[in-house]
């Protein structure tokens, strides 16, 4: 039986591909062991929506031939889509294998062992990801998270934001049917799971492909299936979020109340730069309709600092839009220049030092609201779906979060199993500066 070590880098959509590729390994035979160890074949889904992205990709690869010189060691995703030409004269990559042939990874792993003897260089299976209209099926049993799952109803984006790489990693907008997205979560609530985390790479753009968005669709459609107690919603374009989504969506109560609108600059000259498809006010309406139907929904949201030409005015006005809006989290990032995008070519390239000063400046303003978003719950009455136990000051607690993934934490009772349960009760108050009490 052939050992095999895995390790993923990047997004929630990496994560479930990983998933069922163990899934299938585990399946075909093979034992999966830590990364961190001997094995005879490691694994790494690679990432490349930034420079360190890329950098973390090669150094993991380089570390998996360090562990065992003679295993090999393949490299599967997005940084294989982009750099082939990086790979392919990579001395610590045996197999390279790109996006939308991971359905296929054990047929191709073990097409190159049975003629490894013979092969002289690094061997590649990559696609032309940007023609074509074929979704990767890939089915889900199990999860490495036993109370979560996260379904990938989609793949590509068709957006071309101008510092974006991922179009041409991952390809045009591809949706899945809606009768395998739904017979996969039927069979995740019979495994026992109760809340899922529909992902993709644009979810907002699911079913443009086949003529419309059918977002809402599947939605109500999942929203019936037994054991399933939870929905939670990726990644969304502002722009799908009409008085009407949100009229719809509220009416279905197993949609949590947290939505991650993607915003990246909060200056409407830095967004057409970006060649982002809406404007601030566009981006506060949006939120205006999450509130008008949820009490308080915990809105996050990323946002780029340092795009070319960045003006301290145009940085000025990102900050009182994010005050405007009062976000519960807020991802920051440093504008990473990417080979073959727009911003890559245009003027006024900041200093990382700048990017860094700038950067500190809104994870700061990005703790305080934080802070303030989770202060608002102290005193109220809350569900919890508790997911493990940890040690915090000397004391073992259950750590959940509630709808709005809000962190919880309560104090563990002898003979107490809280694993995957749903609990309610009020918030006492802070154990840890993003970890609130459950009384």
């Amino acid at each position: 039986m052939k050992s095999v070590a895995l390790h993923n880098l990047g997004c929630k959509v990496n994560s479930y591909e990983l998933d069922v590729m163990q899934q299938t390994l585990v399946e075909k035979g093979y034992s999966i062991v830590p990364f961190d160890g001997p094995a005879d074949i490691y694994i790494v889904n690679t990432c490349t929506v930034t420079n360190i992205a890329d950098r973390k990709s090669r150094q993991m690869l380089h570390r998996a031939r360090k562990l065992n010189p003679q295993a090999v060691v393949v490299a599967v995703g997005c940084y294989v889509q982009t750099g082939q030409d990086t790979i392919e004269k990579d001395d610590a990559v045996d197999l390279a294998i790109g996006n939308n042939r991971k359905k296929d990874l054990v047929e191709i792993l073990e097409n190159y062992l049975a003629g490894r003897a013979e092969a002289e260089e690094s061997v590649c299976d990559i696609i032309d990801i940007n023609h074509t209209d074929e979704y990767e099926e890939m089915t889900l049993k199990r999860t490495a998270e036993h109370t979560r799952a996260y379904i990938k109803i989609q793949d590509g984006c068709n957006q071309f934001c101008s510092y974006c790489v991922i179009p041409y990693a991952r390809g045009r907008v591809r949706s899945r049917k809606q009768d395998n997205i739904i017979r996969e979560v039927e069979g995740i609530a019979g495994e026992g799971y109760q809340e899922i985390v529909l992902t993709g790479i644009h979810i907002s753009s699911y079913g443009m492909d086949r003529g419309g968005c059918e977002l809402l669709q599947l939605l109500e459609k999942l929203h019936e299936i037994e054991g399933i107690r939870r929905i939670r919603l990726g990644s969304l374009e502002p722009r799908i979020v009409t008085e009407e989504f949100a009229r719809k969506i509220s009416a279905m109560p197993k949609v949590c109340p947290h939505f991650h609108l993607s915003l990246q600059s909060g200056s409407d000259t830095v967004l057409r730069r970006m060649n982002r498809k809406y404007d601030r006010e566009a981006y506060f309406q949006a939120t205006e309709y999450l509130r008008r139907f949820y009490e308080n929904p915990a809105i996050t949201t990323d946002v780029i600092v340092g795009f070319p030409g960045e003006t301290l005015e145009e940085f000025q006005e990102t900050e009182e839009f994010l005050r405007r809006i009062k976000f519960f989290e807020m991802h920051i990032f440093k504008y990473s220049k990417r080979r073959g995008t727009r911003a890559a070519e245009m003027e006024g390239q900041f200093t990382e030092a700048e990017k860094s000063r700038r950067s500190a400046v809104l994870m700061e303003l990005e703790r305080q609201m934080s802070h303030a978003y989770r202060s608002g719950f102290i005193g109220r009455e809350v569900e919890v779906l508790f997911e493990e136990k940890q040690v915090k000051a000397g004391r073992t607690y259950w750590i959940g979060h509630t709808s709005q993934y809000i962190r919880v934490a309560r104090a563990a009772q002898d003979g107490e199993d809280l694993h995957n349960m749903l609990v309610r009760g009020k918030i006492s108050g802070f154990l840890e500066e993003d970890v609130m009490l459950l009384g």
